[in-house]
């Protein structure tokens, strides 16, 4: 899967996404093949750090806003009219309300 880091507008259904424009083409959602939440590198933070006891410095400085942030993933299959289309992950960010393309496989 590439990876890529491409903001995109979505238009949303029930279940998730239903439609993608990506780089000036519109992409149809076929089907969602898997949905998941993931949080930021909570772990990575002086907070987190203190906790253990590590006296190590955090390796960036992660306020606390952070440690809650969320984002949510979707992995589609998605084509373009008799396009065989592919795989492409969608990113929902919470804390600044952005969709991103984060993968795609076609």
């Amino acid at each position: 899967m590439r990876r890529y880091d491409d903001p995109v507008e979505v238009r949303r259904g029930g279940d998730g996404p239903e439609q993608f424009l990506w780089r000036g083409r519109l992409w149809k959602v076929r089907a969602v093949l898997a949905h998941w939440v993931e949080t930021g590198p909570w772990w990575q933070g002086s907070v987190a750090r203190a906790a253990i006891g590590s006296d190590e410095p955090a390796s960036e400085p992660a306020p606390v806003g952070d440690l809650l942030g969320e984002r949510e993933l979707w992995r589609v299959e998605a084509g373009r009219g008799a396009d065989g289309g592919g795989v492409f992950d969608l990113s929902f960010d919470w804390a600044d309300g952005r969709w991103q393309l984060v993968g795609c496989e076609d």
